[in-house]
């Protein structure tokens, strides 16, 4: 897990796991609310730096700020952000994860290290040091998920 100042002394911090088999009961709780702490689960494989992340992360605290969030939680636009796209369940369904994401990033803002001990406890999987993701990145995939985009 790393931590990155995003903007007006806010943070995100970032821990990617590997090897994980309960990204089915992740969604679930997301999808129901329940999800504690809250958290955003990006699909890694589309993820081939921490910068796009903390770009959307900075466009996700301007859009709370200015009391403008285009979906229901601030984690939720960090993902949307990440898209690119206008249409939220889209950017959801590509960049979020899906009941057999196996490569999970996963983002909390303002997180305390008992916040992201509670996020390691979640997630069955191994964590990785954030560097993999360059190395890991599914660039076809990547290619791919913006052209769809672009096409929308």
């Amino acid at each position: 897990m790393k931590s990155f100042p995003v903007a007006g002394g806010r943070s995100v911090s970032l821990a990617l796991f590997s090897d994980v088999s309960n990204s089915r009961e992740l969604l679930d709780l997301m999808q129901s609310g329940k999800l504690e702490p809250e958290v955003a689960f990006l699909n890694a494989s589309l993820v081939p730096d921490v910068f796009p992340v903390l770009a959307a992360a900075h466009k996700a605290l301007l859009s709370k700020a200015r009391e403008s969030l285009t979906t229901r939680t601030l984690h939720s636009e960090l993902v949307y952000n990440y898209s690119g796209s206008k249409h939220i369940t889209e950017s959801l369904k590509r960049c979020g994860i899906s009941d057999d994401t196996t490569y999970i990033l996963a983002a909390r803002f303002d997180a305390s290290d008992d916040e992201m001990k509670a996020v390691e406890k979640l997630i069955s999987g191994t964590e990785i040091d954030l560097a993999e993701l360059e190395k890991r990145a599914n660039q076809p995939q990547i290619l791919k998920v913006i052209a769809a985009r672009d096409a929308l």
